[in-house]
């Protein structure tokens, strides 16, 4: 009998469920960072075995918003409980039960869907005890179909969690083809990998305030191995620009650099990577840029 079913990860931001996504995939769909917030769409990861298939959906973290594009990321993770097979709410094993957790317990109160509770970071817990009581206070505050500790980091104990979820899927059709790991297409990797590496390489003035998008991208005409990409990072502030740029162009050098080795494994192409920096100001609060940079569909 072959399985196969939906299932979102869910929680507050900088838990790892972009790492733990990609690590169950065996490849990079959906960029990590030590900031909070970095992901901003719901992103679909498919593992698909002999046995089954499981499509994983990746949300952005649940916050309390500061402007629209807040409001769009955590209206996106909430409506992904109401059409799923299962929910894993992930949290940070060493981070104590907050009103953060509490307003996600109430959301997944709405639904009924069962809901495993994945303990994240347990090979960074050093303090068993207060762990354990952490833990006792989610499950006083929700009963959960299952419990399960993980490093989503070196992989610890995801085998067992892939297991358990197949078990709770129902016989279902292969709802994309084998070796189809994500829906979304090339150019919203390629953009998000960009944007990754201006997280990574930036500080605390840029990450929230920044976007990338691929203005274009082919073929080269004379070498055919050869794929053109030209993108567009998006800051909000004159100043976030000459961060962005750096010194004699510096910066904005090394992200193309990072960038470009991210898209040659994805691609299995050489690339060409031309980057350029715009400003956009206050973008994030703007409905027309919203819906040109694909976050809000109609109004």
């Amino acid at each position: 009998m072959f399985k196969s079913g939906f299932v979102t990860i869910i929680g507050r931001p900088n838990v790892g469920k972009s790492t733990f996504l990609n690590k169950v995939l065996g490849k990079k769909i959906t960029i990590t960072s030590d900031k909070p917030q970095t992901t901003r769409n719901n992103i679909s990861g498919i593992f698909t075995r002999e046995s089954s298939q499981i499509i994983f959906i990746d949300t952005p973290g649940i916050h309390k918003p500061k402007h629209k594009l807040g409001e769009f990321m955590t209206s996106e993770a909430i409506n992904t409980l109401k059409s799923v097979d299962l929910i894993i709410f992930m949290t940070d094993g060493n981070e104590e039960f907050g009103r953060g957790d509490q307003f996600i317990i109430e959301e997944l109160k709405k639904v009924r869907i069962p809901v495993f509770l994945i303990v994240n970071k347990a090979d960074l817990t050093e303090d068993i005890t207060r762990l354990k009581r952490n833990i006792d206070k989610f499950k006083a505050a929700y009963n959960f179909k299952g419990i399960f500790s993980i490093s989503a980091k070196r992989g610890d104990n995801i085998e067992r969690l892939l297991e358990d979820i197949e078990n709770e899927l129902e016989e279902g059709p292969k709802y994309y083809p084998e070796d189809q790991i994500t829906d979304h297409p090339e150019r919203f990797i390629i953009s998000e990998l960009v944007r990754e590496k201006v997280l990574r390489l930036t500080r605390e003035e840029i990450p929230h305030s920044v976007m990338c998008l691929i203005d274009y991208m082919e073929y080269d005409e004379k070498n055919p191995r050869l794929i053109n990409i030209h993108a567009s990072i998006i800051v909000e502030r004159d100043s976030q620009k000459g961060i962005i740029i750096g010194k004699g162009g510096a910066m904005i050098k090394e992200i193309g650099t990072l960038a470009r080795k991210d898209i040659l494994y994805l691609l299995g192409n050489k690339v060409f990577l031309d980057l350029h920096c715009k400003v956009v100001k206050n973008w994030r609060n703007k409905d027309f840029h919203l819906r040109n940079y694909g976050y809000i569909e109609e109004l």
